[in-house]
């Protein structure tokens, strides 16, 4: 077998001056032993998805209900599409694909039930308490100090590169995060914000037409869609495909122009960056902006879905009031363990539930909770 470090420096030979090595550079918090075959990204990778927080991720809403429908989207499969996304990218912009993958794959272990509207709850309790939630830093909070891959340090230990793609992690539905330092993201973390809103905003058109929100007429009076259809039509392809390769082939120039333009040649140049290198031409980002626009308006706030975000709100909503009168065995661990506060540890526990726990826990405490409708 060849040896590890012989194979970790041909891979960097095929990656661009300004990507991030594959031995990083910054390194853990706690000093490990090398492994044998993987590169140190790729460890970081198997300990995420190998996390609990991970797998209940399967469980949690994206737009609609987790469970309300085989076909929809979860937390989990977005983040496999923005995992899947990301490496398409680091490897056509010679970027560290191992290193995409680990950001693309924790960005969202941080989301609590019932989507957004469950963050939004839990922040304004939070807030109500001195403190705040943002499903960013609570990911953050999870690999460094919640789960547990060693008995000699909180946390998974991931590389420092990894954690700082978490900080700095930011999408238009997103709150900014306080905890991003000046240096600007690496392109790796950079790629990722993208590949999170290419993912959403496709698999969102697919789902609300699947869900009937809004018609395919309605969707086609928008440039994107109606250029992704032409497109579609002419392959035999789907429309959320073809959109997908519209914004991908357009982010691919874009993004080469940019790192031309203001010549880029090192890491230390990208992190000295005033603004975004990866990113999408001006026409296709006001396009996408458009089409955002018409998702707010014709799916995230239908009736249906605010319906269902109402009934997640008053869920999340009543857990929290109980688990405060109530403390449960797990709660009272998780403040030993953490050394935090009694709020901090049941924002923890709840953020970590799934739709149906969250859901089972809020009946066992005695709420009558009405069933989504088909």
């Amino acid at each position: 077998m060849t040896p590890l470090a012989e194979r970790i420096q041909k891979a960097n030979q095929l990656l661009a001056p300004y990507a991030v090595s594959h031995t990083g550079g910054r390194g853990r918090a706690f000093c490990e032993p090398e492994d044998e075959t993987r590169f140190p990204f790729q460890r970081d990778r198997d300990r995420i998805i190998h996390t609990q927080s991970f797998r209940r991720l399967k469980g949690k809403t994206q737009v609609f209900v987790a469970g309300h429908g085989d076909h929809y989207r979860t937390r989990l499969t977005h983040t496999m599409e923005v995992a899947q996304i990301s490496r398409d990218i680091a490897r056509t912009l010679a970027l560290n694909e191992d290193l995409a993958e680990c950001i693309a794959l924790a960005h969202d272990l941080g989301h609590p039930p019932f989507g957004h509207a469950g963050e939004a709850t839990l922040d304004e309790w939070m807030k109500a308490h001195g403190s705040r939630f943002e499903h960013n830093e609570q990911s953050l909070r999870i690999v460094t100090l919640l789960e547990e891959h060693s008995s000699l340090y909180k946390g998974l230990n991931l590389n420092e590169e990894v954690l700082d793609g978490l900080k700095k992690h930011h999408t238009p539905h997103d709150s900014p995060n306080s905890g991003s330092t000046p240096r600007s993201p690496t392109l790796e973390a950079q790629l990722v914000n993208i590949a999170d809103e290419i993912a959403y905003t496709c698999h969102d058109v697919e789902d609300g037409l699947k869900a009937g929100l809004f018609n395919r007429s309605a969707i086609l009076k928008i440039s994107l869609p109606k250029a992704a259809n032409a497109r579609a039509e002419k392959r035999g392809t789907s429309l959320r495909g073809a959109l997908i390769n519209i914004l991908i082939t357009d982010l691919y120039e874009a993004s080469r122009q940019a790192l031309l333009s203001q010549r880029m040649s090192t890491l230390d140049d990208v992190e000295h960056a005033r603004s975004p290198l990866i990113r999408f031409s001006e026409g296709v980002a006001k396009d996408l902006s458009e089409l955002r626009t018409f998702l707010m308006e014709s799916l995230y706030s239908h009736p249906q879905v605010l319906s269902l975000n109402e009934r997640g709100k008053n869920i999340v909503s009543y857990l929290l009031e109980q688990y405060s009168l109530h403390p449960s065995t797990k709660v009272t661990a998780l403040m030993k363990e953490t050394g935090g506060a009694l709020e901090e540890a049941i924002k923890d526990y709840v953020a970590g539930m799934t739709d149906a726990y969250a859901l089972l826990q809020a009946k066992h405490f005695g709420l009558m909770v009405s069933q989504p409708r088909e």
